[in-house]
């Protein structure tokens, strides 16, 4: 009997070792390669293995590992916050730490999902770090945007868009976005469809400026009213800031000399330099 009891009292510690399953909230949406559900699948099949052998230290061995300040693709890992900057009422720039003064190695427009406990539930979030990718011993985030104004050009838009795509995705964000789109014409805008279907939400506004277009009678009828000709002015960004529901957050992205204009003409426009970010 005693040891039936001792069996029953093993099976039950091994099993509250048991990773637990994602909730389906838990997933970005994104495409994550891997997603949620395959590093719980991963976990899952590395806990299997140990109670196989009946050897938890499998398990210890595993959590033990050194960690490395290049992201693991297969598993979470800890890293320190260092600072947290209020930067509005409702946005904080949150600071990490990596070890080895290493930089974080991701490329443009890639994010990571980041995962706490708050009040007792597990929350986990997409972001795409504002700090630059070679920034050595730290990465940065902003958490819980209010309302952001976004300026792109060119290329510039490609870190914006998976910031977007993870506010349309969580239906409880309801973060207003203004994102301006820069090109030289009508043909040189990419993924159109995907900023059309971004468009629909009742929280992002979509604009482009079109430096080469010579009238707006060549657009579409549904670009015609959201497309400015000519260049992103001093007049524009200011029309755009007061047009925002309350002070915005700024992100700019593009070419140097793109930045450096619009870091100025967002001076103008009565932001400080706290409530914009140059990538």
């Amino acid at each position: 009997m005693e040891e039936e009891k001792e069996e029953d009292g093993d099976e039950e510690a091994w099993l509250q070792l048991r990773p637990a399953e994602p909730l389906p909230a838990q997933c970005c949406g994104s495409g994550c390669k891997p997603c949620v559900f395959d590093i719980y699948c991963q976990e899952l099949a590395w806990w299997e293995k140990a109670w196989a052998k009946k050897d938890k230290s499998l398990l210890r061995r595993k959590k033990e590992e050194p960690h490395s300040a290049k992201l693991s693709p297969e598993a979470f890992q800890a890293f320190s916050i260092s600072a947290v900057e209020p930067l509005t009422d409702d946005t904080r720039q949150v600071r990490f730490d990596l070890p080895g003064n290493e930089p974080l190695g991701l490329r443009p427009g890639q994010h990571l999902i980041l995962r706490g406990t708050v009040d007792g539930l597990e929350i986990q979030r997409a972001y795409t770090p504002i700090s630059h990718g070679n920034s050595e011993g730290y990465f940065e985030v902003l958490i819980k945007y209010g309302e952001l104004l976004m300026l792109a050009a060119g290329t510039g838009l490609a870190p914006m868009l998976p910031i977007l795509k993870e506010i349309t995705d969580n239906e409880e964000d309801e973060t207003f976005v203004t994102l301006v789109s820069c090109f030289k014409s009508f043909k040189d805008i990419y993924l159109k469809p995907f900023l059309q279907d971004q468009a629909r939400y009742w929280n992002v506004r979509t604009f482009f400026v079109l430096s080469q277009e010579a009238s707006l009678d060549r657009l579409p009828w549904s670009y015609q009213e959201k497309t400015h000709l000519g260049h992103l002015s001093q007049a524009l960004v200011q029309e755009l800031v007061s047009s925002c529901r309350r002070k915005p957050f700024a992100l700019v992205c593009g070419p140097s000399e793109f930045v450096r204009d619009m870091a100025l003409c967002l001076q103008g426009a009565g932001l400080t330099e706290e409530s914009y970010f140059l990538f």
